[in-house]
């Protein structure tokens, strides 16, 4: 087991963009949209993928072939994604913060190396206590007048494997654009890194390659000029700050992650038991039974009975984000770079989670919740920044981040699937994952970070309820 001194820092570079031309990158600069300035001043994405080196004999094949590889292509991959290498400012004159890229922007680049034995702990499907992934994420270079949007560092475990941390700027990107920079990553360092020269831009499949337009984006409502003021007037009037003010969160000393396997067979049975159930009282085919409704209100109703959340007229909240890229008017297309996602919150009591129809009672919230955006995407929008969500309401609140959808363990650079995909971050935020599982098979998994004796109460639930 490692320690966060098991990591030593080899070297701090800087990676630009590779110009598809002498005279192709001056400068860009765009306002924030109101979906960006949701994020303005939340804490770091960071995701961490975890890949096993294929046996070889060469001992040195990390720094002799997969570092060298992995730094061309990360500046041939920027090429198309600009804003990565980009800052956050939002001056005096602006009304609201934007997003600037000028020649010579660049970014930070961290190698380091494990000095623990430790990948196949930090990659397998035990419990792993939080604080090791730590280490393993870059610092983001931010004040309150300017924040890089992102920080990459690479951490070779010798002779097993390495992985590839990020610190990421949520104003400027969501998960669907995340996941996508690290496929064209991916893809680029696996079929394209032979090019040396600027002479051509980079060929990306289709549903790789960023639409950059944030004018796509309308906002007839103003709703971005009044996010904007309501930051303005955030502890203390004229408040530009770009980046999260919140001192960091002291985690406690037992806090382990898990990560819990839904199979096709395991969503199929869920669909059923709701079935039957709502079958008597309501109309089952009104309900939402995707494998996300029905991964989240699992998880849900196992997170309150491992918390132990009582009270007579206790509730509790899962917040969960909406991709509304084609839900706009217009709509954006699906490769579009910013952040577009709205909010949803579903809520139940909890006496009605922790009972025997617990499992319907949930998928019946969530199905609400996102029946609200037949009333349109952005109703109550006005509200979004200024009070989202009243938490005095609630007994405990939870939020589900990614989407099985984002296929993250397709993120091949040419070594091989993900070993593993962990969201650092949710040790913040008390966020759930809920992604593609490495597994296959149209399984997915959820990821949580818990104190060790809930974690092993939800563990024993989870398995037991399937």
């Amino acid at each position: 087991m490692a320690n966060s001194n098991s990591v030593k820092v080899v070297e701090v570079c800087r990676v630009a963009p590779l110009p598809s031309s002498p005279d192709s990158i001056t400068s860009d600069q765009s306002l924030l949209t109101l979906f960006d300035l949701l994020w303005l001043r939340f804490s770091p994405v960071e995701p961490v993928y975890f890949y096993e080196i294929p046996p070889t004999s060469n001992p040195n094949i990390f720094y002799d072939s997969i570092l060298p590889k992995l730094k061309a292509s990360l500046s041939l991959t920027l090429q198309p994604f600009l804003p990565l290498a980009g800052n956050l400012t939002w001056p005096q004159h602006s009304p609201k913060p934007f997003l600037s890229f000028v020649r010579g922007d660049s970014v930070s680049l961290t190698i380091a190396e494990s000095n623990a034995d430790n990948f196949p702990y930090l990659s397998g499907n035990d419990f792993v206590e939080a604080k090791e992934y730590h280490p393993l994420i870059p610092p983001l270079e931010v004040s309150d007048e300017r924040a890089a949007v992102m920080a990459i560092q690479i951490t070779l475990f010798p002779n097993r494997g390495f992985s590839i941390g990020t610190t990421l700027h949520h104003a400027v990107l969501d998960g669907k654009n995340s996941c996508s920079f690290f496929k064209a990553w991916a893809h680029i360092c696996k079929h394209d890194t032979g090019r040396t020269s600027s002479s051509s831009s980079i060929s990306l499949p289709d549903n790789l390659k960023p639409f950059h337009d944030r004018n796509a984006i309308h906002d007839p409502k103003g709703l971005g000029e009044l996010y904007s003021n309501e930051y303005l007037n955030q502890e203390g009037p004229n408040n530009r700050s770009v980046t999260h003010r919140h001192p960091p969160r002291v985690l406690p000393e037992d806090l382990v992650r898990g990560t819990f396997d839904f199979t096709r067979e395991n969503i199929h049975t869920l669909r059923e038991r709701v079935v039957k159930t709502t079958r008597a009282s309501d109309n089952p085919s009104s309900l939402h039974l995707s494998t996300f409704s029905l991964g989240c209100a699992y998880t849900w109703i196992c997170l309150v009975k491992a918390e132990e959340i009582k009270g007579e007229n206790s509730k509790t909240a899962m917040i969960f984000g909406v991709d509304v890229r084609s839900r706009l008017d217009p709509p954006v297309p699906e490769t579009y770079f910013g952040n577009c996602i709205a909010g949803r919150v579903a809520v139940a009591e909890t006496k009605g989670l922790i009972g025997e129809d617990g499992l319907a009672v949930a998928v019946k919230a969530i199905t609400e919740a996102l029946r609200s955006l037949d009333d349109g995407v952005l109703n109550g929008a006005e509200l979004w920044v200024s009070k989202f969500l009243d938490f005095s309401l609630y007994d405990k609140i939870y939020s589900i981040a990614g989407s099985q959808r984002f296929e993250i363990y397709g993120t091949d650079f040419g070594w091989g699937r993900p070993k593993k995909f962990e969201l650092v971050s949710i040790d913040k935020t008390d966020a759930v994952t809920l992604m593609d599982s490495k597994h296959g098979g149209g399984a997915v998994e959820v990821g949580l970070a818990l104190k060790k004796p809930q974690m092993e109460v939800f563990a024993s639930l989870f398995a037991r309820g399937l």
